[in-house]
C-alpha cells in the first residue's frame, strides 16, 4: 500500500552503509511497501545520492536546527539528541502505518505481514525481555504522539540513555496489555542472543526473518576480501554470527559498492566503508570515523600484554585479527624453529 512504509535512520556515513544494505535486502525480498530513510545533516552528498536510488523518500532531520518542538525539548535534555532524531519518524503523517528498523538490521525474507500489527508492536529485548527492543517496531505516525513522546523525554529522560529507554517508558504497558503486540523473536533476532542461547538458535534460527547486529562492532567495522570471500579485521566485540555477517558483506559488496563507486569515482571514500581503487579489499571505518581496517592497525598503538590477557579472560579474544589462528600458528612456528 502506498501509505505504508518501512523507515530507518542514519546519522552519519557509516550507518548510512547499513541503511543501504537494509534497503537492498527489503527490495530483494519484494516488499510492496514504500522505503523511507531519515538522515542527519552530517551524511555526505554521495551517500545521500545512493540512498535516493534505494529509498522512495530520503528526509534530512536535524533537531539542533529544526526550530520545532524537538528543538525546544533539546534545550532541556541535550543528552537525548539522537533519541529526538529517531522520534521524528512519528512526523511521517503522510503514511498511515510504518515499521521502523534500525540501520544495523538486515531482512532475510519478506516481512510485509508486520503491517497487520498495531502500534506499538515489537520483539522482546534479549537483555531484559520485559522490555521491547526498539530496533524493529510497528507504529502509526501522529503529531499528537510525537508531541507526547517529546514531553515524556523532557520530564522523565531515558533509563538507558537512548531511544529504547524512552519508548519503553512511554509504551510502558507493552509487556502486559496485549500479547498480539509481542513480535516473535525471529523478527528481531539479536546477534548477541545467538551466542548467549545457542540451543534456541539451533532450534529456531532457521526461521529468522530479520537479523539485528547489536553490539559495538557493526558489519561495516570489518574488512572483506570479495575474491576470497573472507572477513577479517580487529574484533573487540565479536557477537555477529559468521553466516549473517557474510550475507551482509556479500550484499554490500555486490550491490552497494558499485553505486558508491559511481559517486566517488577513483577517489577513496573518506568516511564509512572504503573501496581501495587498486585493491580488491573492501574495508570500513567505525562510526566515530576511525578506521578499523588492517591497514590502519599498523599505525595504532599495540595493546599491552596485560590488556590482551584481560580481553582473553573476558572472552573477547581478537580471533579474526591479532589472535587469529593463522597468527597464533605463525608465532608457534617461529618459537619451535
Amino acid at each position: 500500500m502506498a501509505d505504508q512504509a518501512f523507515v530507518t535512520l542514519a546519522t552519519n556515513d557509516s550507518y548510512t552503509r547499513g541503511a543501504m544494505v537494509l534497503g537492498k535486502s527489503l527490495r530483494n525480498h519484494n516488499t510492496s511497501k514504500k522505503l523511507v530513510a531519515l538522515i542527519g545533516p552530517q551524511v555526505s552528498e554521495p551517500c545521500q545520492s545512493v540512498l535516493r536510488r534505494i529509498y522512495d523518500e530520503v528526509r534530512v532531520v536535524d533537531v539542533l536546527d529544526s526550530g520545532d518542538t524537538a528543538h525546544l525539548a533539546m534545550m532541556k535534555r541535550p543528552d537525548l539528541g539522537v533519541t529526538f532524531t529517531k522520534l521524528h519518524c512519528w512526523t511521517l503523517t503522510h503514511y498511515s502505518k510504518c515499521v521502523f528498523m534500525d540501520a544495523d538490521t538486515m531482512v532475510l525474507s519478506n516481512i510485509d505481514e508486520l503491517f497487520d500489527r498495531e502500534e506499538l508492536s515489537a520483539a522482546p529485548d534479549p537483555g531484559w525481555p520485559d522490555c521491547f527492543n526498539s530496533g524493529v517496531f510497528v507504529f502509526r505516525p501522529s503529531m499528537e504522539t510525537y508531541g507526547k513522546l517529546l514531553q515524556y523525554c523532557t520530564e522523565h529522560g531515558s533509563f538507558d540513555g537512548g531511544d529504547q529507554g524512552v519508548l519503553n517508558g512511554y509504551f510502558s504497558d507493552w509487556s502486559t496489555a496485549d500479547i498480539s503486540k509481542h513480535l516473535p523473536f525471529i523478527y528481531n533476532l539479536s546477534s548477541i542472543a545467538i551466542y548467549t542461547y545457542l540451543p534456541a538458535f539451533k532450534q529456531y534460527g532457521g526461521n529468522a526473518k530479520v537479523v539485528h547486529f547489536l553490539g559495538k562492532t557493526k558489519p561495516w567495522s570489518y574488512t572483506f576480501d570479495p575474491k576470497a570471500k573472507q572477513i577479517s579485521g580487529s574484533v573487540q566485540d565479536a557477537t555477529s554470527h559468521p553466516t549473517f555477517l557474510m550475507d551482509w558483506w556479500l550484499l554490500y559488496s555486490s550491490t552497494v559498492v558499485p553505486m558508491l563507486q559511481e559517486q566517488y569515482g577513483d577517489q577513496p571514500f573518506h568516511s564509512g566503508c572504503v573501496e581501495f581503487p587498486y585493491s580488491d579489499v573492501v574495508t570500513c571505518e567505525s562510526g566515530q570515523g576511525e578506521s578499523s581496517s588492517l591497514y590502519a592497525q599498523a599505525h595504532q598503538p599495540l595493546m599491552s600484554s596485560e590488556e590482551r590477557k584481560q580481553k582473553w579472560e573476558q572472552g573477547q579474544a581478537d580471533y579474526m585479527g591479532m589472535d587469529s589462528f593463522d597468527n597464533i600458528k605463525r608465532k608457534l612456528d617461529v618459537f619451535l624453529k
